[in-house]
């Protein structure tokens, strides 16, 4: 059995600060998850000061699910910042197919070098050039539809690419790994998706990229698994998801994690 738990335990050591340029929907539920899990988020986008941030951060993480003009200035200020000083960042590619902007967007930031690229399975077939978006942020295609796209873009691109839904698939071109851990209210609580894109950039820090990745997604679906056992519906499993991440111990995050070679 892996050590999946090892990898929450080199986090939660290191407590890394994450800077997170990301939508405001998210933005309050993202800095208590990773809060709960043991980083430490910040929050910033203004391209007058996000350099500075950027360069006392431990990992960033870009998500332009409502950003505008200013807000994409400041997105490659700070992975300009991130490259020179080789902090990892993860891309999130949110709603990428809609318009002309997100996928240029995009386009322009996978040039740039994520660590990683996290995004539901339409997302991540946009990204290839296989296919033309989900419905607005949700995704119309399935996870195994997108796992030879996101094989061909992590060799592309040099990233590991994750994969998102029922059954998660992450991979560096090489080797992937499936992730079976989660819960059906997932999906159903604003943001949660968002989130995991904070909690993947801190287990970047110091840490095998694919591994790490992989084992932030598992502990994400444990924890969703857990907080399940006890929520009544979306409003109390958003409650109980966060206290399910802050109580999840290394050992159950090993014995938990249902994560298969792929």
């Amino acid at each position: 059995m892996a050590d999946w738990g090892s990898h929450l335990s080199t986090m939660r050591s290191t407590a890394p600060l994450v800077l997170n340029i990301t939508n405001f929907v998210a933005m309050n539920v993202m800095a208590n998850v990773l809060l709960a899990t043991g980083a430490s988020p910040a929050m910033a986008h203004a391209e007058e000061e996000i350099a500075e941030i950027t360069a006392l951060s431990d990992a960033l993480t870009i998500n332009f699910g409502t950003a505008d003009a200013g807000w994409m200035r400041g997105i490659f200020r700070a992975v300009e910042t991130a490259r020179g000083q080789g902090i990892p960042w993860v891309l999130d590619p949110v709603a990428v197919g809609v318009s002309t902007l997100r996928k240029q967007t995009a386009a322009r930031l996978i040039e740039m070098g994520p660590a990683v690229i996290r995004g539901n399975a339409s997302e991540i077939l946009v990204l290839a050039g296989q296919g033309a978006g989900g419905k607005g942020v949700d995704a119309t295609d399935g996870v195994t539809e997108a796992a030879a796209a996101a094989r061909a873009l992590a060799s592309r691109t040099g990233a590991v690419v994750a994969v998102t839904g029922a059954v998660d698939y992450v991979t560096d071109g090489c080797r992937a790994f499936s992730v079976a851990n989660g819960h059906p209210l997932m999906p159903r609580v604003t943001a949660l998706g968002c989130s995991l894109t904070g909690v993947v950039g801190a287990f970047l820090v110091g840490q095998p990229t694919l591994e790490a990745a992989t084992a932030a997604l598992a502990c994400y679906g444990v924890a969703g698994e857990r907080a399940g056992k006890c929520a009544s519906g979306p409003g109390s499993f958003a409650v109980d998801f966060l206290d399910a991440l802050a109580a999840l111990t290394p050992d159950e995050l090993s014995q938990m994690a249902r994560v298969t070679p792929a």
